[in-house]
């Protein structure tokens, strides 16, 4: 069995909307309860953390979410500064725990069950597993607004979430980035520095992080087909 964390943060990306990004509406139900959904729905979570704004607490309290069928709820905790700050206080609820743990982005509301199931799948001789895409665009290092080099881009992916790691990996991984005031890039970026072994797992271009304002009606459209096929 596993463990997850949502982690939810970041204001609204609509023009002059200040709300959170993941209260925003989408295909008629907020961002966030698209993610609650599909990991209440997978059969390898346990159970959830949710990791909210402060200010947000009470409107998604353990609580709450239970009578709206999130029965999975842990616990939902305030978030940090940073999204690393957010996860390692989700991890905090999770002490004496063993397993994996699944970490996820609510602003990723396409995420599905199977994604969630493959993630808790980490192979022999991982310590993680990231879900990704291939990248088809060619990337280009720059230096000084110069071209730098042209890295092969059949050796890179996009990384998404969720993220799977081995639960004890992961809270050393967030401990010693604490005490040496390293920010990742993303919860395997830390599982890296620490010596952790990272696998890979297929994930879905139908799987949008919602950044801007354009991308609301890219979800919402991939939502709708998903409910009238």
């Amino acid at each position: 069995m596993a463990f997850a964390i949502i982690a939810a943060g970041g204001r609204g990306t609509r023009l002059g909307d200040p709300a959170p990004k993941f209260e925003l509406p989408l295909a008629g139900k907020p961002v966030i309860s698209y993610s609650l959904e599909a990991f209440q729905s997978a059969p390898s979570i346990e159970s959830i953390v949710l990791v909210v704004p402060a200010d947000r607490l009470d409107a998604w309290s353990a609580e709450r979410l239970q009578k709206m069928g999130i029965d999975k709820i842990r616990a939902s905790v305030r978030g940090g500064e940073t999204r690393q700050d957010s996860v390692r206080l989700g991890l905090e609820q999770l002490r004496g725990e063993t397993g994996v743990v699944v970490v996820h982005d609510a602003a990723r509301p396409l995420v599905s069950v199977q994604m969630v199931e493959e993630a808790c799948l980490i192979p022999d001789g991982s310590d993680g597993v990231v879900t990704a895409t291939a990248v088809t665009d060619t990337v280009k290092c720059i230096d000084g607004g110069m071209v730098a080099g042209t890295p092969d881009r059949e050796r890179l992916v996009a990384v998404q979430t969720p993220q799977a790691f081995r639960l004890d990996v992961l809270a050393k991984a967030h401990s010693l980035a604490r005490e040496a005031g390293y920010q990742g890039t993303d919860d395997a970026s830390l599982v890296e520095r620490a010596g952790g072994r990272v696998s890979v797992v297929v994930g879905s271009r139908d799987n949008i992080k919602i950044t801007f304002p354009e991308d609301f009606a890219i979800a919402d459209a991939l939502l709708r087909e998903r409910r009238d096929p």
